[in-house]
């Protein structure tokens, strides 16, 4: 006999994640912080990042760092539209297939310069109406 599936719900009941704690905050802090963009890019990937982290990550000098923000479905809306002018084709990129970003942002990408940033938010319009 076949074990029985759970709902995803189901599971996320059964395996809490864990509080943010100010210790998690400060740790996060000290990560986005780091001399190396690896490790920042570890701070802008989470979910639990504050928003004045978001807006120092969103200005970082590496773009895989600003890309991790563009990407993070938990970024606050004004650090994601602030990304929809960066200087990077890559940022512009993430930003424009994060169905997060605001309807004005995606205004601003879906005119982009660059032809492979439109294409992207051509895309996800298509994946968002079927």
């Amino acid at each position: 006999m076949a074990p029985s599936m759970i709902t995803a719900e189901e599971a996320a009941a059964l395996h809490p994640a864990p509080e943010v704690t100010e210790s998690k905050i400060a740790r996060l802090r000290i990560l986005a912080a780091d001399s190396n963009p690896k490790i920042r890019e570890s701070a802008a990937s989470n979910h639990n990042t504050p928003l004045d982290v978001f807006e120092k990550l969103a200005r970082d000098p590496d773009d895989g760092v600003r890309a991790c923000v563009a990407r993070n479905e938990y970024a606050p809306c004004d650090v994601l539209r602030a990304l929809a002018t960066d200087p990077s084709e890559t940022v512009r990129g993430f930003l424009a297939i994060n169905f997060f970003v605001p309807g004005d942002a995606m205004d601003t990408l879906a005119s982009d310069e660059s032809d492979t940033v439109q294409r992207l938010v051509q895309w996800k319009t298509e994946l968002a109406t079927t």
